[in-house]
């Protein structure tokens, strides 16, 4: 396999457009000296790509490499949807987080933080040198607006990516489970039917595994030093993977399909499966392989719990849904619809989810501890 492409030259558009970023970044308190030597290169692995469209109405035929190859208008359309999204959600996630740089438990906490903050802005670069160099005014329009919303200000896409990260258990249940929702994206996309989207994935999705890890790592070590009450984590994983869920969108999604059919986003394991794909249902088949694979990893975890903890799990599917079939519908975190009233429901759910004196006893008794197990930090100083 060739090694990925790393380009040098920018056009005028995504030069007026790295004007923007660099005010974007001391706009939301993201100090460029950070960033150190770290360069946010454009790569692309164009062998990973394909050569020929793998799913959809257009099976067969080469991938569209330009953007007046691309048949229809929605189809474009579709294609700058996509690409807006994944970028929007890169940058969402460095307005969320960055504030806890200063309060990092260890070193290595600290670094791997930031190693995560510049891969999100370097995601999130490549998708805005995307929209610039392919997609003319309408993709110059859409990458300014990447720097114009702002998680904050709650104007991001998507809901988690609007939501406050106010503490270090946040930001590894935010990684562990948000950014594994990421990584079924980015690999829906790379077998996109355009080919500069799909050769875009492979170098993100290497790097996105490390955030992931850092998530997982995270979570392991809290739960293996035992200060925080395996009770009391439980909250917060009921908290963070209902949205997690509702990353996947809607049941018997139309978008989904017609995504599908013009073969710009196919499904998780769309090379690996020889299943024909249910088209009617393609969230919900990824949203299933998710689901069990966020089981498969909390068994790991908790397996590390001291002992007299009780056992960590994955709440039910249809608990706290905002998103499906079970939005807004009364369920218990073991996947019970809930018997009692609208009222009942809500005092049922201050018993299961984080409350503001859950926090306090967080972040000014627990925090205040050793309160995840120490690792040293081992890169570059």
């Amino acid at each position: 396999m060739a090694d990925t492409e790393i380009v040098e030259k920018y056009t005028p558009n995504f030069e007026a457009w790295v004007q923007d970023f660099t005010e974007w970044q001391t706009r939301i308190g993201f100090d460029p000296s950070w960033l150190g030597d770290y360069r946010f290169d454009i790569k692309f692995d164009w062998d990973t790509a394909g050569e020929k469209i793998e799913f959809g109405d257009f099976e067969g035929m080469p991938k569209w490499e330009r953007r007046m190859q691309i048949p229809q208008q929605n189809i474009r359309d579709a294609i700058i949807s996509m690409i807006s999204v994944q970028g929007d959600t890169e940058f969402a996630s460095v307005e969320q987080q960055n504030h806890l740089l200063a309060t990092a438990p260890t070193e290595y906490d600290m670094k791997s933080a930031l190693r995560i903050m510049c891969e999100e802005q370097r995601h999130g670069w490549q998708m805005a040198y995307v929209l610039c160099t392919y997609f003319g005014e309408q993709g110059v329009r859409e990458a300014s607006k990447l720097l114009e919303r702002n998680a904050q200000d709650g104007t991001r896409i998507l809901g988690s990516f609007n939501a406050p990260i106010d503490h270090w258990l946040d930001f590894f249940c935010f990684t562990h489970f948000i950014d594994r929702d990421g990584k079924y994206q980015l690999k829906m996309l790379s077998t996109s039917s355009f080919k500069p989207l799909a050769a875009s994935m492979g170098p993100m999705l290497k790097e996105e595994s490390f955030h992931l890890g850092t998530g997982a790592n995270g979570l392991r070590r809290i739960v293996k030093q035992g200060v925080i009450p395996c009770e009391l984590l439980q909250k917060y994983l009921n908290k963070w993977i209902s949205t997690g869920l509702d990353l996947f969108g809607t049941d018997d999604s139309t978008s989904a399909q017609w995504a599908y059919v013009y073969g710009v986003k196919g499904r998780y394991d769309e090379r690996e499966s020889d299943v024909e794909a249910d088209r009617a249902h393609l969230n919900e088949a990824s949203r299933e392989l998710y689901f069990q694979e966020l089981r498969e990893e909390m068994r790991r975890i908790s397996a590390v719990r001291k002992e007299g903890e009780p056992e960590l799990f994955i709440p039910s599917d249809k608990f706290n849904r905002g998103i499906g079939m079970y939005a807004g519908k009364n369920y218990t975190i073991t996947g019970e619809k809930f018997d009692g009233s609208d009222e009942e429901y809500q005092d049922y759910l201050v018993s299961v989810l984080p409350t503001d004196e859950d926090e306090d006893k967080l972040m000014n008794d627990y925090m205040k501890k050793e309160w995840i197990q120490y690792r040293e930090w081992k890169g570059k100083k």
